[in-house]
């Protein structure tokens, strides 16, 4: 662990950090003044090894990671258990008349951050700074990140999550590190806020980036003084927009337009920050600025770093094209999060005319030398089209990324290989060499270390050391032990301990009663209909009228939790929540049912929620169409904790079957590869009339069962499933033509776990024993050695 010789003692530190906050005695002092005095003890215990380790890392070969989003969660705990300061903490809280629980959860997560991709981001942080690699985090500090989820009668409002409104000591200011970002009709100051990542049982503290858009002016005196109140903030207010709100609504043109302008904004400043110390470390001459620099664009949102890095390269450091270029080529690695056209990002060429033409001119000098490239190598017209940055008048943001970076990786193995055979085809024909795959990973001290202390102390005690919580292969000695039955006993136990947790947590939250014996069943992530929300909420309802008309009375009680987020602007993902929102009232109100059957919807699912929600669960729904869900990481965090996955074999659920074995797993439906052929003579309404209790779960949709308030959204579900019309083909995520398989494999799920209660254990035993090659740790390791060619630098 980190050297224990804190100076000044943690509790004399945080006495008088408290006092400072709050203004009276650390006693006296409400929960959020005491959080936020600890916090600010913790962050004067970072400061000299946050400063050598910027100082080390300067100096050396770094890798950068731009991403829009940083889902972090609480920071609090997080820094106290990476820092070995959890007694100490207890035990200076308590000294204080506080408990430290009670502290921890006054924090506000950072919202920073939506689904899989800024958790990943997170995971990746932690595990980088563990292993001591020089990599630094760059993205936009977010003054309401993505929102505040409230349910008004079971529709989904979205309201301002202003989490650090009231400061936020885990963030500090670097004022003498400004930079100037301009576009053709504004010139914004970018000022980093940076926040210390800390690290497991290392004295390194690596550091996440974050740029906030201030005006150049304050706001116009004159124009106040002249009475024109409005005159004088409208610039300022346009300036705050670029960091007011994560993935503003895109649905319109000026959306897009501020979706452009903040990608641009902070990976501008952020390299022109990298040149600034490369120029420091290294001198003028920056055409070895690859050798010392990679940059990781986390999905399509920061490739604007390609044409602006030539742009700063020509224009402010008076480089050649093919210098420029080939600096370019040495420094950007991809990665690719989607198999869904729809999330590769592309933007109308008047938005880049709009906002700053020279991008664009470098932008389309790129895409005359990519033409001219292809030409020479044979390829027809239509395929050079097809592929180009640019056209039919926009800027394709994936095919740039793919023509300039030297890497191009999947997030699990299936993912892959469906991006070389599929979605970036023509570029893996070209240049197969430049793709690879990185299995994604979650970081064992937040997911079971932090987040499970009853199940991370039997590991720890089983294994005589907590070797596994940096080293998570540690865990397959463990697995012999799924042969002793007290063990086994006592991971029900602690099941059973967490569950209960859950039950209380959110009575206390939402109000809302459950039997912690029953199985808790889960399925948390952010709503998109691919990953078949939907799907569950059919055999929720199949469920209710299978006990309710047809007298199933050997059913195994189970509680039904969702969690999740959708766009503002996707209008049928909030048709999904409504109707969840429904089938809970009718179920929960329904004396008939509520004895064995429950749904809980958790409001404003984030990092948090997560936190209660993973250690509790019994079974993890991963039920996306196959080849639609990129990885996935709440499968591997469930995992660890020692839930059961029941799903299809897409994204790393293939790889999680291959760890644990069939017999350890509930796999159903199409596969990736049966569905082109399947689909040809599919149709949606053979299973609505053939799959017994199919239509009457349908038909509850429109009859009266359940209510949409008259918005006409649960008619619009039951048409997309059914007809759809216009382009969309019917059902187009198989939801219907899955629900056979589903439901088959779900009821043989419930009646398992009731069956045998230590075969369920065992179950889940081998899969906490076989996590190892889910751990962040081993995913950055890869990406360390293998695409940005980084060495740990210990301080």
């Amino acid at each position: 662990m980190s050297d224990s010789h804190h100076l000044p003692e943690l509790k004399d530190a945080v006495r008088s950090h408290v006092r400072a906050v709050a203004g009276m005695s650390p006693t006296s002092a409400t929960n959020w003044k005491f959080w936020y005095g600890l916090s600010d003890a913790v962050m004067e215990q970072l400061a000299d090894k946050w400063e050598a380790t910027t100082k080390a890392y300067n100096a050396t070969r770094q890798q950068h990671y731009f991403s829009a989003e940083f889902l972090m969660g609480r920071a609090l705990l997080n820094n106290l258990t990476n820092l070995g300061l959890v007694e100490q903490a207890e035990q200076a809280v308590r000294d204080n008349g506080h408990e430290l629980s009670d502290v921890l959860d006054a924090e506000n997560d950072a919202a920073l951050g939506n689904g899989g991709l800024g958790r990943l981001a997170a995971c990746f942080l932690d595990s980088a700074v563990t292993q001591d690699y020089p990599v630094t985090g760059y993205g936009i500090l977010y003054r309401y990140g993505l929102f505040k989820q409230i349910f008004d009668n079971g529709f989904q409002t979205e309201q301002p999550d202003a989490w650090r409104e009231n400061g936020y000591p885990f963030v500090v200011r670097r004022e003498h590190q400004q930079r100037i970002v301009t576009f053709d009709d504004m010139v914004v100051r970018a000022t980093p806020y940076d926040m210390p990542i800390t690290g497991y049982g290392t004295d390194n503290v690596g550091t996440l980036r974050l740029w906030k858009a201030e005006p150049l002016a304050e706001f116009d005196y004159d124009a106040f003084n002249s009475q024109r109140f409005t005159d004088a903030i409208v610039e300022r207010e346009a300036v705050m927009d670029l960091c007011r709100v994560l993935y503003p609504n895109d649905t319109t043109y000026a959306g897009k337009v501020l979706r452009v302008r903040q990608q641009y904004f902070f990976v501008s400043a952020s390299l022109q920050a990298m040149i600034a110390n490369y120029v420091e470390q290294h001198g003028d001459d920056l055409r070895d600025f690859g050798k010392y620099n990679c940059i990781q664009l986390n999905d399509t949102h920061p490739v604007l770093a390609i044409p602006e890095l030539m742009r700063l390269l020509l224009d402010e450091h008076h480089m050649g094209w093919e210098d420029a270029w080939n600096v370019v080529t040495q420094t950007f690695a991809y990665t690719n999060h989607t198999v869904l056209a729809e999330a590769l990002e592309q933007w109308n060429c008047s938005i880049f005319q709009q906002l700053f033409h020279r991008v664009y001119e470098i932008t389309v000098e790129i895409d005359r030398r990519f033409r001219q490239e292809m030409w020479a190598m044979g390829l027809d017209e239509a395929q050079i089209n097809y592929m180009a940055p640019i056209s039919n008048g926009v800027v394709h943001m994936a095919w740039l990324a793919c023509y300039a970076s030297y890497s191009i990786n999947g997030v699990a193995a299936l993912h892959t290989d469906i991006i070389k055979a599929d979605t970036l085809k023509e570029w893996h024909a070209i240049w197969p060499e430049k793709f690879n795959n990185k299995t994604n990973g979650v970081t064992p001290r937040r997911w079971l270390k932090m987040c499970n202390p009853r199940l991370s102390n039997l590991l720890t005690r089983l294994l005589g050391s907590d070797a596994w919580v940096t080293n998570l292969d540690e865990l397959h000695k463990l697995r012999h032990y799924s042969d002793d039955d007290a063990v086994m006993q006592e991971l029900l136990d602690i099941k059973d301990a967490n569950k209960v947790d859950f039950a209380a947590w959110i009575k206390d939250r939402q109000g809302i009663e459950v039997d912690h014996s029953s199985i808790f069943d889960v399925q948390i992530k952010r709503l998109h209909e691919y990953k078949r929300q939907l799907m569950n909420a059919l055999y929720v309802l199949d469920l209710y009228f299978r006990i309710k008309e047809d007298g199933e009375r050997d059913v195994p009680p189970r509680t039904i939790i969702f969690g999740a987020k959708a766009a503002p602007g996707y209008v049928r993902a909030k048709a999904i929540i409504k109707l969840i929102n429904e089938i809970a009232n009718l179920v929960n109100n329904d004396p008939d049912v509520n004895q064995i059957l429950r749904v809980v919807f958790v409001e404003n699912y984030n990092v948090s929620p997560a936190e209660h929600i993973i250690p509790a669960a019994d079974v993890s729904e991963q039920i996306s169409t196959a080849g639609k869900e990129a990885s996935g990481t709440s499968n591997m965090k469930f995992m660890m904790n020692g839930a059961v996955t029941l799903g299809t074999l897409d994204g790393a659920n293939v790889e999680i079957l291959e760890a644990v074995g069939d017999e350890n797993a509930y796999i159903f439906g199409a596969k990736v590869e049966e569905l082109p052929e399947l689909r040809t003579t599919y149709n949606p309404w053979d299973a609505y009339g053939s799959v017994p209790g199919l239509k009457r779960a349908l038909d509850s949709l429109i009859d009266g069962h359940l209510s949409d308030n008259n918005s006409g959204w649960f008619h619009d579900l039951r048409v997309s499933l059914l007809d759809r019309g216009g382009w969309e083909s019917p059902d187009m995520y198989y939801v219907l033509g899955d629900f056979a398989a589903y439901r088959e494999a779900r009821d043989k799920m419930a009646a398992d776990y009731y069956a045998d209660r230590l075969h369920w254990a065992r179950m889940c035993w081998v899969n906490i024993c076989e996590s190892g090659r889910f751990s962040s740790d081993r995913t950055i390791s890869d990406y360390a050695r293998e695409v940005w060619k980084i060495s740990p630098t210990k301080i």
